[in-house]
């Protein structure tokens, strides 16, 4: 194919999840928007007023990097996993895909490409809402950018995966509720992870989504309680794992040919 078709293909499946998304926008959007505004109402206004600072931050402002980052991982997981299971068993459009000459790397942008917009757009909406409740100064917005992109691209990835192994929508929503959102909320989002005594410490060391929302903090207010360095390799290497084994699938054609 030649780069001008390439993009063509690359276009063309994007554009198709984005009228999806679009059309629908009160699935895709709006639930993120009221959680997130019951979060702040809720921990931020009435726990905040209690609980003064954390590290230095107001409640509030503490709070807003990990909701964001929930209403982000969550949409781009979802968005994907739905997306290629509707193309899958529903509307079959993967026989489209399948009969083209696209390279695997293509299928995976093409396929992934929805999800990272839709979360990046959610993870906006959801950090313009909390301007209403807390104003945070943004002392390093290239690390906000970098970790909206690679938090969504992560888990877009993660949503591939899960869509290609589930056999119904149960198995795509099982994920979201079991795994994803219990490891945010045990991240970091409503408390720090210096106020847990060791043992702890040491759980929440290892989960990996405790670096995306350190790293988010980071570039939002200034304050991590983890380097800003490790919080990049770990996500890093995350992305590279996750693209490599959504890849070789995709090559495999794994989920694909039923």
């Amino acid at each position: 194919m030649t780069s001008a078709q390439l993009w063509v293909a690359f276009y063309t499946m994007l554009r198709k999840d984005m009228v999806r998304i679009v059309r629908i926008w009160p699935q895709t959007f709006l639930p993120s928007i009221v959680t997130s505004v019951l979060y702040f109402l809720v921990f931020g206004t009435v726990l905040g007023s209690k609980i003064g600072e954390v590290g230095g931050v107001p409640y509030m402002a503490f709070v807003v990097p990990g909701l964001v980052m929930l209403a982000v991982v969550t949409n781009a997981f979802s968005n994907v996993a739905t997306a290629f299971f509707q193309s899958k068993f529903f509307v079959r459009s993967i026989d489209e895909i399948l009969v083209s000459p696209m390279p695997p790397w293509l299928m995976l942008a093409g396929f992934i490409a929805g999800g990272v917009v839709r979360g990046m757009i959610v993870g906006a909406l959801v950090l313009g809402v909390s301007l209403f409740f807390a104003l945070p100064s943004v002392p390093h917005p290239f690390f906000v950018l970098v970790f909206l992109l690679f938090s969504a691209t992560l888990f877009a990835l993660g949503g591939l995966i899960n869509g290609i192994y589930a056999k119904s929508f149960d198995g795509i929503s099982i994920v979201p509720t079991f795994v994803i959102t219990p490891l945010v909320y045990l991240g970091g989002v409503f408390y720090s992870v210096q106020a847990l005594p060791a043992w702890a410490q040491a759980i929440t060391y290892a989960n990996p989504l405790f670096y995306l929302v350190n790293g988010f903090r980071y570039g939002l207010l200034g304050h991590s309680d983890v380097s800003i360095v490790v919080c990049l390799l770990v996500l890093s290497a995350l992305v590279g794992v996750m693209a490599t084994a959504a890849w070789w699938q995709l090559k495999q054609g794994l989920g694909l040919r039923q």
